[in-house]
């Protein structure tokens, strides 16, 4: 069984920076094609930030968080980083990590239906 763990979350000010890690609580979770970080404020969908191929480190971020958050893995190990800079109130959320050892479904990277691990989330509260 699989479980992810995310931490790093916390209350900020506004303008300030927070990194999440993720990983897994076995150590062995095999082989991840991807991994991702997900975000779910109150009264709004869980959307996708960032995504990233594990094998070659392509990553994608969505145009709320691009250019403030950076996505990006240890290298040969299945921890997810998420570097979270210049944070705003809209960014309070609880956060999500994902991962998959398939390839992502026709939603993409960003879409909660590629992945079928999940983590229990961690809150970031920015004021």
């Amino acid at each position: 069984h699989v479980q992810l763990v995310e931490s790093g979350g916390g209350l900020v000010q506004a303008g300030g920076s927070l990194r999440l890690s993720c990983g897994s609580s076995s150590g062995h979770t095999g082989r991840m094609y991807c991994m991702a970080w997900f975000r779910l404020a109150p009264g709004k969908e869980r959307e996708g930030v960032a995504a990233m191929w594990t094998d070659d480190r392509t990553s994608v971020v969505a145009d709320a968080a691009k250019g403030r958050f950076t996505i990006s893995r240890e290298v040969g190990k299945n921890v997810l980083y998420l570097q979270m800079d210049f944070l705003k109130p809209e960014d309070t959320a609880i956060y999500y990590c994902a991962a998959t050892r398939r390839t992502p479904g026709r939603g993409g990277l960003l879409s909660v239906l590629s992945y079928e691990y999940w983590g229990q989330g961690t809150q970031v509260t920015v004021s």
